[in-house]
């Protein structure tokens, strides 16, 4: 065997292992990524190579992350995720951290970067041009339905498979609504509004998509008025950590190159960490321009003991009578851009301030001292509008719920409904 041709066997190898996507243009995956096709291109280099011995990627020689992020740009959101994509390049993947995108776009809003349609899978590479997007297409899907949970479903395991780490962010960029009524066209409220299908994918069907995927570290949503406890607490068993907006967001979202760059910089961040390097990132932009916004962090596993404590204070404020108490904090607690959003820190805190009862009292204080200290991990504002934005919303109407709301997991497994039906009699 020459020995250039040991020397090419031998660094295709390494960088499969390293889940490089290609070695000097000679060594690529097929979309399957099968083992087998890799060994056919190592023989295409050396025919006297025989059966090549491929590791197995375990978690020791995986990448230390792979951020995944699904950026449904098929709306009016078009131009703003190319400029999202190009800051990604800016920071690009290193031999720690792989970023992948699908970016998806529509006709109609920007003919920027060839003004091409449907879906394109990304690794994002680095470069310094910031008008058009330069790293290499794995994929192109000519009609994508980014509005089908069952597509972004697709896209992670596609991202994992490709792309395997030893952790795992999820970034859902698009428009989001929380838990609303007021508007016809957000009747199911959710995410990812995709105009060419109109589709989108509703609170339990992004559960039903965490599931199928398999549990991540840290679901992020760069979209508006996520970070509702409706949300978290659905997908709260398939993801450690959910990092979003109890407030709308500005068009151009996140500013990913100031929010990768930390992790690409040490890619030993812990996955609260990396949150929190998410908030910081977000609002220390938006301070910087002097533009309001909230950002934050919720440790999901947190629910399992914050619930039975919530239910507890319900059932305490029913059996006090403190619905006056109730009602006024409801009134006058931190809100958003839909009025029935309030933030739940702040109402608490309000309803212990206005009620008579001493243990309904301390059973706020508690829950409070718990929010503190367990659910909300971090949280960041910028804009003195919200001063009492305290990390999580809640849905909190002047009128009953209804069937659409009651499916939710929050609704059926806490006493939220029930109370809301309580304080509005």
């Amino acid at each position: 065997m020459k020995p250039v041709k040991l020397f090419g066997v031998l660094v295709a190898i390494m960088f499969f292992t390293a889940n490089v996507f290609a070695l000097e243009g000679s060594i690529t995956f097929d979309q399957n990524g099968s083992t087998s096709e890799i060994v056919k291109q190592i023989k295409a280099i050396n025919p006297d190579a025989g059966i090549i011995p491929i590791p197995s990627l375990d978690k020791k020689s995986a990448k230390k992350w792979t951020v995944m992020v699904f950026a449904n740009a098929k709306n009016n959101l078009e131009g703003y995720g190319l400029s999202d994509v190009n800051e990604m390049e800016m920071i690009g993947s290193s031999y720690e951290v792989n970023i992948v995108v699908e970016l998806g776009r529509i006709k109609g809003f920007t003919a920027a970067d060839g003004d091409w349609t449907g879906s394109r899978r990304y690794l994002i590479k680095k470069d310094n041009n910031k008008s058009a997007i330069t790293s290499p297409v794995l994929m192109e899907i000519a009609k994508s339905n980014m509005g089908d949970w069952n597509h972004l479903v697709d896209f992670a395991q596609w991202s994992m498979e490709k792309f395997p780490a030893q952790n795992y962010m999820l970034v859902v960029w698009n428009h989001g609504s929380g838990w609303n009524k007021d508007i016809k066209f957000e009747a199911i409220r959710g995410i990812s509004y995709d105009d060419e299908t109109k589709n989108h994918i509703t609170t339990p069907e992004l559960r039903l998509a965490l599931e199928k995927m398999g549990k991540i570290n840290i679901l992020a949503m760069d979209a508006c008025l996520m970070q509702m406890a409706e949300v978290a607490y659905e997908v709260k068993d398939y993801t450690d950590y959910v990092v979003a907006s109890e407030e709308t967001e500005p068009a151009d979202g996140y500013t990913y190159d100031t929010f990768l760059g930390p992790l690409v910089n040490n890619p030993n961040m812990s996955a609260a960490e990396l949150t929190k390097a998410t908030v910081d990132s977000y609002i220390g932009h938006y301070a910087g321009l002097r533009r309001s916004g909230t950002q934050s962090s919720i440790n999901t596993a947190a629910f399992n003991k914050f619930v039975p404590l919530m239910d507890d204070w319900i059932k305490t404020a029913m059996n006090a009578n403190e619905q006056k108490a109730i009602v006024k904090a409801k009134d006058s607690a931190q809100k958003f851009y839909y009025s029935s959003n309030k933030d739940i820190y702040h109402f608490i805190q309000l309803a212990a301030q206005n009620a008579n009862d001493e243990g309904f009292i301390k059973k706020s204080n508690d829950l409070l001292k718990f929010m503190d200290d367990s659910l909300i991990t971090y949280n960041k504002t910028s804009g003195y509008k919200y001063d009492n934005a305290y990390g999580l919303a809640v849905y909190m109407p002047n009128y009953s719920t209804d069937s659409s709301y009651n499916v939710l997991k929050w609704a059926v497994e806490t006493q939220w409904d029930e109370f809301i039906d309580w304080y509005n009699w």
